[in-house]
């Protein structure tokens, strides 16, 4: 297709995905036959020539920055929402620009722009160029395209998909979750799906091009009994193709939100007070992400926020305690075949055998700890210039069975679910509200609970944890996103069973009392 203005590619464009309106706003390699990650979007539609991205980059360095690259991004996002069995919303957004950046030491420059002509390019190079005071540097007159893998290949663009595909799935979805229970009053099913164009060129003569789809199915629902009301939600997604979302997967996700709701009519508030606490697999993760990994990225230990800022080679957990950090799971959320400062993604073992063995870096934190990049430089957009964030995080499974953890306690607190965390990230004390959970008596797990929380410190947790099962799971759904210094980006996150030999539950009263 040969260029056309910008105005008209974004109707266009919206056209296609069957959007409303317009706003400017287990891991391993997995290749398959599908659209290529990149496939030379930005030259065929907008001009952007290896030529074009030379000069601009020679003018981000033209002051003596060390070095400078060039983040291009088309976003295309659509939602559509059932509640009360009609469609309440059905809307599209298209987020298209270029961020330039330069790097001068420790320090970064920072411009951007929503109008790719080369006018603007070179304006916006010229800002993040105040970074340096020097004189300039030459760029390489060669790119060499990066090759990586694809761990989440598209038969079909979603862009390609209208409305009227989707549509059914959401009804289909919000009446089962009706037909399960008569207690339950209200739903609302909403669907979402995303597909993200980047192109990267750096001033050391990367050109990396990639395509990120992020999609989910999400239903939330009230339930009413003896006059009670209570409410849950629960989603399935990823990195995903349209065709993952099958009957099968609209029965499986009006299922668990139903079961949860339902569950809730029968808890009660446990004693409160320190206690043995099982973490259950999968979704409970995100504590490990929240109050144990933030303090693993390592722009927070460069600047000696992290607890972790002096720990690396030291133990930090006991030697069954294995954690990882990566991007290559298939179709996962935190997955990415490339950073977004050119990296390929790539496994790193934060935690090994309980002792702390790296960080996660970009490009800066990388070069002040004299290591290579993790391939942790991450940005919400092209608005924003990459800094070390987590991709998929997870600890590793023991040796031990889910029975004999749940077992080796006498009295306690079983957590299937928690949410609305708060967590300082240098110190890492944190608390999450548990969500799902149940009364662990006499080593078997009995009477489920709720409205409370669970309280503590991250790296003090990570010490407590005292057994690892050997049923790792990892979050299954699509709207896990984490907020840092005003963006916020997709991830994910998993654990096995463990347990933690002590940690605070608040309740209604202390035990004993």
């Amino acid at each position: 297709m040969g260029s056309m203005s910008r105005r008209n590619f974004l109707q266009t464009s919206l056209a296609v995905g069957g959007a409303a309106t317009v706003t400017h706003l287990v891991p391993g390699a997995w290749v398959t036959a599908g659209h290529a990650a990149g496939n030379g979007f930005f030259e065929s539609e907008f001009g952007i020539t290896d030529e074009l991205c030379q000069m601009v980059l020679e003018r981000a360095l033209s002051k003596g920055g060390d070095f400078a690259d060039i983040y291009f991004e088309h976003t295309v996002s659509n939602w559509v929402s059932l509640e009360d069995g009609k469609v309440d919303r059905a809307y599209g957004n298209i987020d298209l620009g270029v961020g330039i950046r330069t790097v001068k030491g420790d320090q970064t420059g920072y411009g951007f722009t929503q109008d790719l002509t080369k006018e603007s390019l070179l304006a916006a190079a010229a800002t993040a160029a105040t970074i340096a005071d020097g004189n300039g540097r030459s760029v390489t007159k060669t790119f060499l395209p990066l090759k990586h893998e694809n761990y989440y290949p598209l038969e079909r663009m979603f862009t390609e998909i209208p409305l009227s595909e989707k549509l059914p799935l959401v009804k289909v979805t919000n009446e089962k979750c009706f037909a399960l229970s008569d207690h339950v009053i209200k739903v609302n099913v909403s669907m979402h799906d995303q597909q993200k164009r980047i192109l990267l060129y750096t001033s050391d003569g990367v050109k990396a091009e990639d395509t990120l789809p992020r999609n989910y199915l999400s239903a939330s629902l009230v339930a009413e009994k003896d006059g009670k009301q209570e409410r849950s939600g629960f989603n399935f997604g990823g990195r995903h193709e349209f065709s993952y979302y099958t009957p099968n997967v609209a029965d499986a996700l009006a299922k668990e939100v139903v079961d949860r709701v339902l569950v809730l009519f029968k808890a009660e508030q446990p004693p409160a007070g320190e206690m043995p606490v099982v973490l259950g697999p999968g979704v409970t993760g995100i504590l490990l992400h929240e109050a144990i990994g933030h303090g693993m990225e390592a722009d927070f230990n460069r600047k000696g926020v992290s607890t972790y800022a002096t720990m690396i080679g030291k133990k930090v957990a006991e030697p069954f305690v294995n954690i990882i950090d990566e991007g290559i799971t298939p179709r996962q959320l935190g997955s990415v075949n490339v950073d977004d400062e050119g990296i390929p993604g790539q496994k790193t073992m934060l935690v090994e055998n309980g002792i702390l063995t790296s960080y996660l870096h970009d490009r800066i934190s990388a070069k002040h700890y004299g290591v290579k990049p993790t391939g942790n430089g991450r940005r919400e957009s092209y608005q924003h210039y990459p800094i070390p964030r987590m991709r998929n995080t997870y600890m590793l499974g023991g040796e031990s069975t889910p029975e004999d953890v749940i077992k080796s306690v006498k009295k306690g607190i079983y957590v299937q679910d928690i949410s609305n965390g708060q967590v300082k990230i240098g110190e890492g004390d944190f608390a999450f509200y548990v969500s799902q959970g149940n009364m662990i008596e006499n080593g078997k797990i009995t009477r489920p609970v709720k409205d409370i929380n669970i309280m503590g410190n991250g790296p003090k947790m990570l010490q407590n944890v005292t057994m690892v099962a050997n049923d790792l799971e990892l979050y299954q759904g699509g709207t896990g996103a984490c907020g840092k210094d005003g963006q916020s980006m997709p991830v994910s996150f998993g654990l096995p069973t463990c347990l933690v030999k002590s940690m605070t539950v608040g309740g209604v009263q202390k035990q004993g009392a």
